[in-house]
């Protein structure tokens, strides 16, 4: 697969504009600013490179990036520490966002606000994305969550592209312990909300770290697709809680430089499958 990935993309004409709608992310200039400490793993993961090295083959040079966390012991697996585009997973740090200045502001969500938030999550609507992320304050209202949220590798994008905010696979993950975990910014209620509209995806975009969940078993996932307008690449991201062999993860799977949108889930698919068994193994 091809390696080159554009960086900056602009908006260019109603065709594009059209094609960063529809597939999760508007192509805007990324931010400026502050860089974020250089990514790392967290002290003691587990180095999963010997397992992902026949799927980091089959990607070629693409760049990928995973992080599973086992909330029973608190441990760590990881492979790579790339900075990726977050395409539409970003919308779950934006619902955080929200709720969280919701709550200190003493107040509860307002209906039309659910109804985005339900559109933003379970149906990955851009539209209600958009107006979302105009309603947090954009970049700064998101980065300024993510300190209290426990996110260290995550910088919002610049202006209206929401979907060129930069983070790492292990920033999911300690997302996702903000929205699942019993120590958390947000409240009960908070968590909740989201946990619930994460576990009602709409049927057609359940792929991703779902795959590595044993058969009939609830996981709770948000998925990001993105090809880039310059190279026609694809950015292919998913996070989510999966149960594994009654094991409960919560993992991130983050790829960029994918040729097609096919190719690049069954690789996220194939790591996370990966991952897991290997995590698993591990911790037994």
């Amino acid at each position: 697969m091809t390696v080159t990935v554009a960086t900056g993309a602009l908006l260019l004409g109603a065709a594009t504009a059209f094609a960063a709608h529809r597939l999760g992310g508007s192509e805007e200039k990324a931010a400026a600013g502050p860089p974020k400490p250089s990514p790392s793993a967290p002290a003691g993961a587990l180095d999963l490179t010997s397992r992902l090295t026949g799927v980091a083959s089959l990607a070629g040079s693409d760049k990928m990036s995973v992080a599973v966390l086992d909330t029973e012991s608190g441990k760590w697996a990881t492979y790579g520490t790339d900075v990726f585009d977050t395409a539409s997973i970003v919308k779950v740090d934006i619902l955080s966002t929200l709720l969280l200045q919701a709550q200190d502001a003493g107040r509860k969500l307002t209906a039309k606000e659910r109804e985005l938030s339900t559109d933003m999550i379970e149906n990955s609507d851009n539209d209600s994305t958009s107006t979302l992320w105009a309603g947090i304050g954009g970049a700064r209202g998101l980065d300024k969550a993510n300190e209290r949220l426990g996110l260290k590798e995550t910088r919002g994008a610049e202006g209206t592209a929401w979907g060129l905010t930069q983070t790492t696979a292990v920033d999911q993950v300690r997302l996702l312990s903000s929205v699942f975990g019993k120590k958390s910014a947000l409240a009960a209620a908070s968590q909740d909300y989201i946990q619930d509209l994460m576990y009602h995806i709409a049927p057609d975009q359940d792929w991703g770290v779902s795959a590595a969940a044993d058969p009939g078993r609830p996981t709770a996932l948000k998925n990001g697709w993105l090809q880039r307008s310059q190279t026609k690449l694809w950015d292919i991201n998913s996070v989510g809680r999966i149960e594994k062999g009654g094991w409960i993860l919560y993992a991130a799977v983050l790829m960029s430089g994918c040729d097609t949108e096919e190719a690049g889930i069954g690789l996220v698919e194939q790591a996370a499958r990966a991952a897991a068994t290997e995590f698993i193994r591990t911790l037994t």
